[in-house]
């Protein structure tokens, strides 16, 4: 997984599979980032991820909780249509915002 720090912004390069096996991982770095650089923005880039579990969504739930708490936003980049819809069936869509690039 990479992460890119940008100001108060932080993205989160997604890997080709979100699922229980990184979930952890994602959940402590992006956690620790998010306090260490007072992240207030977060963007999770799609554009590797072919497949999500329920550990991927409740990663993303997590963050969600924490950047509201700061004030902040979620965003979901390069979302394919089977991301778009995991993201939409599991109610995200209503928690984050899905960058659309024309």
């Amino acid at each position: 997984m990479k992460y890119q720090v940008q100001e108060n912004c932080l993205t989160i390069y997604l890997p080709k599979e979100v699922d229980h096996h990184n979930a952890e991982e994602m959940r402590k770095n992006a956690d620790a980032m998010i306090e260490q650089n007072h992240i207030r923005y977060l963007i999770f880039d799609f554009a590797q991820t072919e497949f999500m579990d329920s550990s991927g969504i409740g990663v993303i739930m997590g963050r969600y909780r924490t950047i509201c708490l700061l004030g902040g936003e979620i965003w979901a980049v390069h979302t394919n249509a089977r991301m778009k819809k995991i993201l939409t069936m599991s109610g995200m869509t209503k928690l984050l915002q899905i960058y659309e690039e024309n």
